[in-house]
């Protein structure tokens, strides 16, 4: 059986410390809730009575029954006092959670610099804050602060920091590198050092990001002896982050053979991720190994054309093993294996070898050229490419639209739509309001379509992007609009591109509300059904 590493996740109290990350009590239970289900066994909830929503979470936490030990964090008691008379400590103890995460200091320069006292007594703060702790009942994590830098420093009293809180009791002694300055190569030569004076301890990591070498530094120790990893999901937490979860779990359990999460929870890897990242409202990076959208995306037509023959050939697992999955993207560089990959994944039937796909193909890389771009449009990308193959049959027809935009001096700007549609060889004329132009389109063009179509009611524009192409055009530039549009089982996106922002997000939007109706369109088209004008199916 492999070895086992214990997870401690610190997402909702480091993670927080993050620049842009403020989470409220419901936010952290229900991140609480999720890195349960993903198999974690420790999760740092926060500072017992800092602020009133760790109060309320470590409250509320009990409720929710998890499986993981919820962790209080403070500081040792203060220097020349009692243990049992510190307000820090025995709002920990109050908490009333099984397990504790005191922070003490193992550099001797913060010892007389930040703490103002001497290094025995910040020992006796140490042995006496964790063995209070413990007579409380409490299993006691204990973060030697600063510790590679102490080491590096005064080895000799960084190594006693250790042996003391051992000695208190501690169930597990974790290393920080707090600054986040430390190497590999040194991380691993003091942890060998470490394991040799302390062969009974148990050892974890905590490392940042500051260097980007928090997750190089934590399977650095893994292989020193280290048996406990702390870090956050995504890599949240002060200045650059703290080690990542997301990329240190599948590593050690995919690839170094060691046990940290169930099995069938590691495919949860992806949907945890995303979903912590939604609720502290921080845009998951695409780039983000094993759990971000483009982990597993396939750009170069060489690259395609080998993964659809084996997905080894340039992919370091299978992406299901983490819940991500494989994409194929489309652009200017897109060679015939993408497309055809992206309509087999549609599909559609396109014969590689027929003039059909060679124009498709072109008219994508023209398009392209043009500033469009379909990597994040894969809605308008599917659009074209069912016409190409004669698989799309159009519900409505677009004839022409109107904006009128008035200001009036001390009154907010008043947006009007007009637009002219057919619908089953029926002329629609509607007009519609909105807080912008944008707005006042989506409102039209929905007032003119839902008698017919109804489900459209289901769809709402969640996302609008746009960028300018040609900066030194200035205002006269071309613009690229992004439309996320979502319903409550799907999300996906258009591109609009025109040198008049309205008409680029026309088109953006009319693709979305093209692309919501696709399963009607599949539909007319296996029946051969036409729309009557309450929007029933005729056969």
């Amino acid at each position: 059986m492999s070895k086992s590493i214990s997870i401690f996740d610190t997402t909702l109290r480091d993670g927080t410390q993050g620049e842009g990350i403020s989470l409220s009590a419901d936010d952290k239970l229900k991140i609480a809730k999720k890195l349960d289900d993903l198999g974690v066994h420790y999760i740092e909830g926060g500072i017992p009575g800092s602020n009133n929503k760790d109060i309320e979470f470590f409250r509320r936490v009990k409720e929710l029954h998890l499986n993981a030990k919820i962790s209080a964090f403070g500081s040792t008691r203060r220097k020349d006092s009692l243990a049992e008379q510190d307000d820090n400590l025995r709002r920990m103890i109050d908490a009333g959670v099984p397990a504790a995460t005191l922070v003490g200091k193992s550099w001797d320069f913060h010892v007389y610099t930040a703490l103002q006292t001497t290094l025995e007594e910040n020992l006796a703060m140490i042995g006496d804050s964790i063995a209070y702790l413990k007579r409380c009942g409490l299993e006691v994590v204990f973060d030697a602060e600063h510790f590679f830098d102490g080491f590096k420093n005064n080895p000799e009293y960084a190594v006693a920091v250790l042996a003391k809180a051992y000695e208190a009791g501690a169930d597990w002694l974790v290393m920080c590198d707090t600054n986040g300055g430390t190497l590999p190569h040194e991380i691993h030569e003091i942890v060998s050092a470490l394991s040799l004076r302390l062969p009974e301890a148990p050892l974890g990591i905590h490392t940042h990001n500051d260097c980007e070498l928090a997750v190089a530094n934590t399977l650095s120790a893994i292989g020193a002896g280290v048996r406990q990893v702390q870090g956050t999901m995504n890599g949240y937490g002060e200045r650059c982050g703290n080690a990542n979860l997301c990329s240190i779990i599948p590593t050690l359990q995919l690839k170094m053979g060691y046990y940290c999460v169930p099995g069938d929870s590691l495919s949860q890897l992806t949907n945890t991720a995303r979903y912590i990242s939604e609720v502290a409202n921080v845009n998951l990076p695409v780039n983000q190994p094993y759990v971000g959208n483009a982990a597993f995306a396939h750009k170069g037509g060489i690259h395609v054309s080998a993964i659809m023959r084996d997905s080894r050939t340039y992919e370091h697992i299978a992406p299901e093993l983490v819940g991500n999955k494989q994409r194929v993207l489309v652009s200017e560089l897109a060679g015939q294996s993408n497309v055809l990959s992206k309509a087999q994944d549609m599909g559609l039937s396109l014969d590689p070898s027929s003039e059909q796909a060679r124009k498709v193909i072109d008219k994508i890389k023209n398009l392209e050229h043009q500033g469009y771009q379909f990597e994040g449009a894969d809605a308008s990308l599917e659009l074209l490419l069912r016409e190409a193959t004669g698989e799309m049959n159009e519900l409505f027809t677009f004839e022409s639209f109107k904006m009128l935009v008035e200001k009036t001096a001390g009154r907010p700007v008043v947006s009007e739509a007009f637009v002219k549609l057919k619908v089953g060889g029926e002329n629609l004329y509607t007009a519609a309001e909105g807080n912008g132009p944008v707005n006042a389109l989506d409102n039209a063009l929905r007032k003119a379509l839902q008698t017919y179509f109804p489900q459209l009611k289901e769809m709402h524009l969640s996302d609008y992007k746009v960028r300018v192409l040609d900066e030194q055009d200035q205002t006269a530039a071309k613009v690229r609009v992004l439309i996320e549009s979502k319903d409550y089982a799907d999300t996906w996106s258009t591109v609009g591109v025109s040198s008049n922002v309205i008409e680029a997000s026309w088109e953006a939007l009319v693709d979305s509300m093209r692309y919501a109706l696709l399963g009607q369109i599949s539909l007319a088209n296996e029946i051969t059904a036409d729309i009557n004008p309450k929007g029933l199916v005729n056969h």
